[in-house]
């Protein structure tokens, strides 16, 4: 019987190790949010307008015009900046399908564009990944890191990655929908009754994005034609979509609580996140 308790002070062993590991390693997570998160407001430019005005709309494209008047009230305030948190579930085994659970927290300021997506993914009982996905100050940043500690953030030419991510701040304007008016640098150019593509500038940057509407008149994908994937140990420029539903009202403005991020391959669309949205909270221009 000797080896049986061998065993279990082994075990014990490990299990403290791997639980000190993970206060010290969160600790260390939440430092270095703390840290990112002065960026991101370090970064921030003053508005150039508070208020929404009807008026903007005049020239824009047919179904650009019945969203914003569905979503947005005349003299709506101006969003400069948003708390978002979700639950949701990952794809770790594309194309194939584990899906994990998540839970997150987002920081969103929209001029400059940038946002800090603060994520913990639970891998096994008592371990998690926590994950940076951010743009500050037109940088991309993504560092995915076991127990807070152990990095597992891949080698991406930095422009390509800020490229990525400024399509995600971008794609996900549907949240803080202010940020999608022309007086917000967005350019507008009409495609058909239920489709535009909006293009917007970030220094040396510009994403263009295909954003389709549904019958009640509200973002229902965006898709860009070229996001950088990591396909095994290569970087692939593969087509991406998002898919939002769910719209609620928040402070007086109608958003999608409901979300999907896939690939769309060549072998079909692959779905790898999808989340809601469980509280969404907004600071407003006073300029």
């Amino acid at each position: 019987m000797t080896w049986i308790i061998w065993l279990g002070v082994a075990l014990g062993t490990i299990a403290a190790a791997i639980t000190g590991l993970s206060v010290y390693g969160a600790a260390r997570w939440a430092d270095s949010t703390r840290r990112l998160l002065l960026r991101l407001e370090s970064t921030r430019l003053p508005a150039t307008t508070s208020r929404y005005d009807a008026h903007e709309l005049e020239g824009l494209p047919a179904p650009v015009k019945r969203y914003f008047r569905a979503v947005l009230k005349d003299s709506q305030a101006v969003i400069s900046a948003a708390t978002v948190e979700h639950i949701g579930t990952f794809n770790l085994k594309l194309p194939g399908e584990q899906w994990i659970p998540f839970t997150s927290k987002q920081r969103v300021v929209t001029r400059r564009s940038g946002f800090v997506w603060n994520a913990r993914i639970a891998m096994f009982p008592g371990i998690a990944v926590y994950v940076h996905d951010a743009y500050v100050g037109g940088e991309g940043i993504l560092n995915p890191a076991i127990l807070g500690l152990f990095s597992l953030a891949g080698q991406i030419e930095p422009r390509v990655l800020a490229q990525g991510e400024f399509v995600r701040f971008f794609a996900e304007a549907a949240w803080y929908p202010t940020a999608l008016l022309p007086r917000q640098r967005v350019v507008w150019e009409s495609v058909d009754d239920r489709s535009a593509k909006a293009t917007l500038v970030d220094g040396a940057l510009s994403v263009t994005m295909l954003v389709r509407f549904n019958e009640a008149d509200l973002i229902e994908s965006v898709r860009v034609e070229a996001r950088a994937a990591v396909v095994g140990k290569d970087i692939v420029m593969t087509p991406w979509e998002a898919r939002m539903s769910n719209y609620q009202v928040r402070d007086g403005i109608l958003v999608p609580l409901t979300g999907e991020a896939s690939w769309l391959r060549v072998d079909g669309r692959k779905p790898y996140w999808r989340g809601t949205i469980t509280s969404l909270t907004y600071e407003f221009s006073n300029s």
